[in-house]
Parts: structure tokens; C-alpha cells; sequence
């Protein structure tokens, strides 16, 4: 359950937990599940010292706009002007930016990474506090939007991307990613780091009599891969600009811990709601996705033409949630819904992926056993 909890931050900064101190220990000062109420970097200087795998950040972007801005057709745009946003120099901003990149840093284990996401108005000021902070860049990764908003005055390009920076606690050290995930994700190709996904629509964007609850939310397939990649099962991930808590929405799906700061209280009631009804991913999926070896290549649909998962056979995830028909070419078929036993498995999450030899289900004399059971029969079989 996530809940908001006010913090009061001490006079001075906690130092680093003794040396005594065991991992339990530490991870049982924290506040998971948990949006802390107030000013980030006081929130922050709340959190014990090594203590965090990742910290997410999407900080204000120091927009600076200038007025309104109208479409051609006379309406208004619903652009960020709020006073989050608002800096009076970039000197103010920079200060900023240092000060909670500090406490980033103070609460990173010595194996955590750091992601930030912006535009061009503040990527690369940050960029640069990163590596004065004493952060080792290892991607800057391109967001490439395939429904960006116009640019409606046609006096540039259309911005159609935003930049992240993912980076470790430095040169020579160590960090999570899950490189056969990824691969895996990504149709058995090497994952670049140009990723193309929609911005924030439909069902997925919050909003409030008629309006966005937060004028940039990001869509949970951005947080997904984030996540994916660069944490495990377990981990504890830090978003120090929680907004209407996409972060904690895709950690409890992934099965991660989540601790959020935000100051805006309708931002933090919206994220509770929204974290309170996400729903997490079976987890013999979660494992699959984590697996560094590739499961052995067999088509399903060879296992259907032998007869070991016949047509016509009911398939179910382990949780009895959904429920599919196995067709005569190796396509499942859940009520209007159709496709092979991984699309249709993530389409029916909601999920960019899932690894369908796990995640289906088939009733045998043993009871209720997963698919791949009947792949390695048909392995064993077929060797020579």
C-alpha cells in the first residue's frame, strides 16, 4: 500500500550507517512504499546513507516560457507553467540541481545508478553537475517519441525527444544491467539506446475533470525498460520528483521496492490511488525476464503440430487470471484478442513483454503445470 508520510529533516546531514550495521538492518530505516511529503532535498537528507539501488529523477526542466502559447486554431496549449517549473536564473537552477544531485549521490549504494531524464532546456546543465558530482556517464539514452506535439508556431523543429543520462557512482564501479533482458526484450537484438515509445495517453494519463493531474507525466513503458535493465527483483528505487507516481507504479509491477519525494499534494493523492490498483507481474515472468540464458529455440507452434499442447487446448497463467485457447497454427486466442503465447501474455498484463513458456499454463495429471514442461518433454524427445 503506499502511503504519504511527513518527514522533518535534521539539522545536519546523517552520516554513513557503521560499519556494523548489516544490510537488514539498514533496509529496515527506510520508507518503502512511501511518498515523503515536502522539499526533495530535505526528504532525501531523511534517507540513510548507502542505501538505495537507483534513483529515477525528473526534475523540474526550467522551461522558461515566455507567455502562452495558442494553436493556430485560437485554443490554448496545455503547457507547464507551473510554479515547480519556475527558477529566476539559471545560476538558481544550477544550485539546485547540485544540492539534490548530492543527496542522490550520499543514499546511492557504491553498485547504485543514477538516471535523470530532461529536454534540451536542462540536460545538459545537469549533465555537467553529474560529472562534477563525481558520476560515471555510461549512456545518454534518446527518448524518441512517436507522437510528439507539434510544433505550432513553425518557427523550429518539432521537438520530438527527450534525453536520459544513465550513469554509475563512478569509472571503475560497478553496477546492475540486465543485458540478456534486454536483448530479449528487443527481439533477440542488441538494445540500442535510441528507443522509440509514445508519450503519456488514453487510459494511462491521469486526469481530473477533464484535465492532466500533471502536465508531464511519462508513460510507464519508459519507467519499464529503465527499470528492467538496471535493477533486480527486490531492489529499492528512489524517485526524488515522485509527480503522480509513475515509478512506484512500474516498481510494484516489477516486483521492486519504491520510496517517492514530492511536494504537491495533489500530485501525491493521485500517485496513491494510482499505486493502490497497479497490479504486479506473475512472477515466474519476472524471473524469466531477469535470466541471463536464453531458454532452447523451439517454435510453440512445433509442440502443437506434435501434439504435445494440442489445438484446442485451454491455457492459464498460474494465477487463474486469464485464460486462452491454443489454435491449430500456434496462436492463442482470448476472447477478441489473438496473438503468439508471448504478445498475447504481455498484451493481456498490459506489459511491453513476457516470456509466455512461463507465464501459460496447461492442467496435466500432476495438476497445473507451465508450457515450457511440455517444451523440454518434446527437447528430450527429439534428441538423438
Amino acid at each position: 500500500m503506499a502511503t504519504i508520510l511527513k518527514t522533518r529533516a535534521p539539522a545536519r546531514q546523517k552520516r554513513a550507517a557503521p560499519a556494523t550495521e548489516t544490510a537488514a538492518e539498514l533496509r529496515a530505516k527506510l520508507p518503502l512504499g512511501q511518498i515523503l511529503d515536502g522539499d526533495c532535498i530535505e526528504a532525501m537528507r531523511s534517507i540513510p546513507s548507502a542505501s538505495i539501488d537507483m534513483v529515477f529523477a525528473d526534475p523540474p526542466y526550467n522551461l522558461q516560457l515566455g507567455g502562452d502559447l495558442d494553436r493556430p486554431d485560437g485554443s490554448r496549449v496545455d503547457a507547464v507553467d507551473d510554479d515547480w517549473d519556475k527558477f529566476s536564473s539559471f545560476a538558481v537552477y544550477d544550485q539546485f540541481t547540485r544540492e539534490w544531485l548530492a543527496q542522490a549521490r550520499r543514499i546511492l549504494k557504491p553498485t547504485g545508478s543514477l538516471w535523470v531524464i530532461g529536454s534540451y532546456h536542462n540536460i545538459f546543465r545537469v549533465g555537467t553537475a553529474m560529472q562534477d558530482a563525481g558520476f560515471w556517464i555510461l549512456n545518454d539514452v534518446v527518448w524518441r517519441k512517436s507522437n510528439p506535439m507539434p510544433n505550432f508556431k513553425g518557427t523550429r523543429f518539432t521537438n520530438a525527444h527527450e534525453t536520459l543520462i544513465w550513469a554509475s557512482m563512478g569509472e571503475k564501479s560497478k553496477y546492475t544491467f540486465n543485458y540478456r533482458a534486454m536483448k530479449t526484450l528487443n527481439d533477440e537484438l542488441q538494445m540500442r539506446s535510441d528507443w522509440v515509445l509514445p508519450i503519456c495517453g488514453g487510459q494511462e494519463r491521469l486526469k481530473k475533470g477533464g484535465t492532466k493531474v500533471h502536465p508531464t507525466q511519462k508513460p510507464e513503458a519508459l519507467l519499464y525498460r529503465v527499470m528492467l535493465a538496471t535493477t533486480n527483483p527486490g531492489d529499492v528505487v528512489l524517485d526524488p520528483f515522485f509527480g503522480t507516481g509513475t515509478t512506484g507504479a512500474v516498481a510494484k509491477r516489477l516486483g521492486r521496492e519504491w520510496i517517492g519525494c514530492e511536494r504537491e499534494g495533489n500530485y501525491r493523492e493521485a500517485a496513491v490511488e494510482r499505486i493502490e490498483s497497479a497490479l504486479p507481474l506473475d512472477e515466474s515472468a519476472l524471473k524469466v525476464m531477469q535470466s541471463k540464458r536464453s531458454a532452447p529455440r523451439v517454435a510453440f507452434g512445433a509442440l502443437v503440430e506434435a501434439g504435445y499442447v494440442p489445438a484446442g487446448a485451454t491455457l492459464t497463467d498460474k494465477k487463474r487470471r486469464y485464460t486462452a485457447t491454443v489454435r491449430a497454427d500456434g496462436s492463442l486466442v482470448a476472447g477478441k484478442e489473438s496473438g503468439s503465447i508471448h504478445g498475447l501474455g504481455a498484451s493481456l498484463q498490459g506489459a511491453p513483454s513476457c516470456n509466455g513458456w512461463t507465464f501459460w499454463h496447461m492442467e496435466s495429471e500432476k495438476g497445473l503445470e507451465p508450457i515450457d514442461s511440455a517444451r523440454q518433454l518434446y527437447l528430450l524427445a527429439t534428441e538423438d
